[in-house]
């Protein structure tokens, strides 16, 4: 009894005692919440809950979950949770949508539920490649994608297969084999764009190559079919396959050529292979020039509007995406993504990449300064949280930012958190976790305020695009390095670059340069003097 009354008088003080202790803690990092933060495992620890800042920078502008009438309503959100989520963590678009462009999808959409797997008619058009001949007036005309080399490239040529379906009016189908499945979800509302299992011909990316007899330009050098744009669309083979991969850094002849276009277009089957951004090329024929202007009114949108439409996170990935945006980077006023790819065929040491990258980012201002002279109580202090996302297949970057920011302060106060979500050495595109994590990355990078990419980098390509934001690029490829120039420069579209053009000879001993057909079609500016690339400056 004695005992129950001496716990009695002494837990009321300790209680008291302890609600003491918070409130001094409260007081003391409120009034010194300039001064410093906490880290544990790079993550800001703080007192308050967690706030959206992403939403509160716009809070006039509310969440737009159909992206200004890109994407259609019509899809379940639980197959596919960030179809109406991902937008969220993104500032809104600088870009809007072209009225025309909106009703030109859900045209297509429609098209897709009517010709797509598991329809009647496309169940006619199997029969009728079966039977190795093509039709006139058919319902139903297709293009395959195959995909070939890393995620970026893929996504960058899958783009463009799609954007030839929109202009020819074909239903896009895409062989996704075992790596690529859970990484996307399924785009079109009512049907899927995978390319069925029993589709009667396996294996399209090792049975299409350059001497295949299917290729249209050796179906013109073999005399299979006629270089005649009046044939008819009977006399020809069941199926073409539209070779668009680089060769010796150039596409192959005839592809853009205006009589070529119209031979191709009367085949009701077609299988396209590509690894690069040859949505660009698409802007040489005249032809279309006229659709290509009222679909994207702004040039450098079109990977934009395309790759926000097309690529929305599948479930796993997505998971993936908002656990650790939710953990990291939502209290971050300012995020800095920074990606950085080393090319194997074309080493330079880890310390020359590095001091690019310190160069870069002081002479742009890209990362807070540091105080190297360590002052103390005469640092002006600012209230700012800075995320800096590292992005590389090795870690050293990653440690060497993340411990300049470690050992010194910075000079206006800032706190500095860096991250890197992964860091797999190799390259592995065969593995779909790789995939998903790299799809991931591009996602995350997408969401931050300032972009810093590596020239030629199909992945910076695709993560800049989905932002719609002009990237600082590092200038780090060799012959870059050997040039007198800037560390970075900004680029001057948020467009990919389409590192291999088409050499457009149509006409005998007659060769057009790509980069002078148009004004907005000029070279590209990460990796000059290569390449082809849209631009809305002239």
């Amino acid at each position: 009894m004695g005992m129950g009354k001496r716990k009695r008088w002494w837990l009321p003080e300790l209680a008291g005692i302890g609600l003491l202790l918070i409130a001094l803690v409260v007081i003391f990092l409120g009034g010194q919440s300039n001064h410093f933060a906490l880290y544990f495992e790079d993550t800001f620890i703080t007192t308050s809950a967690p706030i959206d800042r992403c939403s509160s920078r716009h809070p006039e502008t509310p969440h737009d979950k159909l992206l200004g009438g890109l994407l259609s309503p019509d899809i379940d959100e639980q197959s596919c949770f960030s179809r109406y989520k991902s937008s969220m963590f993104r500032k809104p678009s600088p870009f809007s949508v072209s009225p025309y462009l909106v009703e030109k999808l859900r045209k297509y959409e429609e098209l897709h539920k009517k010709c797509g797997p598991k329809s009647d008619l496309y169940k006619r058009a199997i029969d009728q490649l079966n039977s190795g001949q093509n039709t006139d007036n058919a319902e139903c005309k297709y293009v395959i994608w195959t995909q070939i080399n890393g995620l970026g490239n893929r996504m960058l040529s899958l783009a463009s297969t799609f954007l030839y379906s929109l202009l020819t009016n074909r239903v896009l189908l895409v062989e996704l084999t075992t790596e690529m499945r859970d990484v996307f979800c399924e785009p079109f509302p009512g049907s899927s764009w995978q390319l069925p299992p029993d589709f009667p011909i396996k294996n399209l990316l090792l049975k299409y190559g350059t001497d295949s007899p299917e290729s249209y330009t050796v179906m013109l050098k073999n005399k299979t079919i006629p270089g005649d744009s009046n044939i008819r669309p009977e006399s020809l083979p069941s199926l073409v396959f539209f070779n668009a991969v680089a060769f010796n850094w150039r596409m192959e002849n005839h592809l853009f050529c205006e009589d070529d276009q119209k031979i191709l277009l009367k085949f009701n089957w077609m299988v396209v292979k590509s690894d690069g951004y040859y949505a660009a090329a698409l802007f040489l024929l005249p032809a279309y020039r006229n659709e290509l202007r009222r679909l994207f009114p702004v040039k450098e949108s079109v990977f934009h509007h395309l790759g926000r439409y097309l690529f929305q996170p599948a479930n796993p990935v997505w998971n993936i995406i908002e656990r650790f945006y939710r953990t990291h980077l939502i209290n971050s006023d300012e995020k800095v993504g920074l990606q950085i790819r080393q090319f194997r065929e074309e080493p330079i040491p880890f310390e020359d990449v590095y001091n690019r990258i310190i160069e870069c980012s002081e002479t742009e201002n890209l990362l807070p300064k540091l105080d190297q002279l360590n002052h103390d109580n005469s640092t002006p202090i600012i209230d700012k949280r800075i995320s800096v996302l590292v992005l590389s297949l090795s870690s050293e970057f990653y440690d060497m930012i993340k411990a300049m920011y470690y050992e010194k302060s910075t000079v206006s106060g800032e706190m500095v958190a860096v991250y890197q979500p992964t860091h797999e050495r190799e390259q592995d595109s065969q593995a779909k976790f790789h995939n998903q994590k790299a799809f991931a990355e591009m996602f995350l990078l997408s969401y931050c305020d300032k972009i810093i990419t590596t020239a030629t980098s199909t992945f910076g390509y695709v993560a800049h695009g989905l932002a719609g934001s002009k990237p600082w690029v590092l200038r780090t490829l060799n012959r870059l390095m050997k040039e007198p120039g800037p560390a970075c420069v900004r680029s001057m579209s948020v467009e990919p670059c389409l590192h291999s053009p088409p050499i457009i000879e149509c006409k005998e001993n007659v060769r057009i340069d790509p980069t002078e057909v148009e004004p907005y079609l000029r070279q590209c500016d990460d990796a000059p003097p290569m390449g082809l690339k849209l631009y809305d400056l002239v």
